[in-house]
């Protein structure tokens, strides 16, 4: 299968591109480098792979991409509410504009997996199945959210609802909860946590590269549908997870009574219905 991975240079797609590659799939990279695409380099032998260099941003590019390829995997994104809090135009016309391009661009014949989050859901008491109601808390999310809606209403799509990711890859990310708690402990040996019982779950960046492969290849049973991804074993809170860190990094641990984390997000979520699927 030809695929191409918008956004490929980034956090997942620097783990997703050599899953594909590994499994006889044809990869064109659609980055605009933001972030640097050194993690890309390794890949440049290999005749199965190719780079172009263009934003979603731009319809006509992502349409000429589009044409090229039998299904398309939507990663290219500002990731993470400080981003879009700090590039709220780019995160706009990335976000929402640029999966709006992607979306028009993409034939009825071919498959469209769109990278989302369970930042969606926001703060929620009851536990989140893919029928609860949305409720983003922050403009990311709100974004991310948009672009679902796109995704739907244009294309159809297969759209993953990823738990908060973890885990080392070639463009490594700070910024993301449990690998910013490891990076405190590890350099700073110190770590403030506020509001400690908020709960999250988290999936592993290898695991959210292999669900999107098996979206791909499974994609006639999984169109038109939301599924959450991630697993409820890991299912944590903040103090959970500090404290399973300090079994292994020795370092000061300081839970803050005052002051909140901008970020909101407080739920537990059933991920059955992927399961389900296989």
């Amino acid at each position: 299968m030809k695929v191409l991975v918008t956004g490929g240079a980034g956090y997942v797609g620097s783990v997703l591109i050599p899953q594909l590659l590994s499994s006889d799939h044809e990869v064109t990279v659609l980055d605009n480098l933001r972030y640097g695409g050194q993690t890309l380099l390794p890949h440049f032998c290999n005749p199965g792979f190719k780079f172009i260099k263009g934003d979603v941003s731009d319809a006509d590019m992502v349409r000429s991409c589009v044409e090229q390829v039998d299904a398309v995997v939507h990663l290219a994104a500002i990731v993470g509410f400080p981003a879009c809090l700090k590039y709220p135009e780019v995160a706009q016309s990335t976000n929402v504009q640029g999966t709006k391009n992607v979306a028009e661009a993409v034939s009825a014949h071919q498959p469209l997996v769109f990278a989302s989050t369970g930042s969606n859901y926001g703060k929620l008491e009851e536990i989140c199945t893919e029928e609860s109601p949305l409720n983003p808390v922050s403009f990311y999310a709100i974004t991310k959210t948009e672009g679902e809606e796109i995704v739907k209403d244009i294309a159809g799509g297969t759209v993953l609802r990823f738990a908060t990711a973890f885990g080392a890859s070639p463009r490594m990310r700070l910024d993301l909860l449990v690998n910013d708690f490891v990076h405190q402990a590890v350099v700073n040996k110190q770590l403030i946590v506020y509001e400690r019982s908020f709960r999250r779950t988290f999936i592993h960046v290898r695991d959210m590269g292999r669900a999107i492969q098996f979206s791909l290849e499974n994609y006639d049973r999984m169109k038109d549908n939301s599924y959450n991804v991630g697993h409820e074993s890991l299912n944590y809170t903040k103090e959970d997870i500090a404290v399973a860190i300090r079994k292994r990094v020795p370092f000061y641990l300081h839970y803050a009574e005052v002051g909140t984390d901008p970020d909101q997000r407080d739920y537990e979520v059933s991920y059955k219905k992927i399961q389900e699927v296989g």
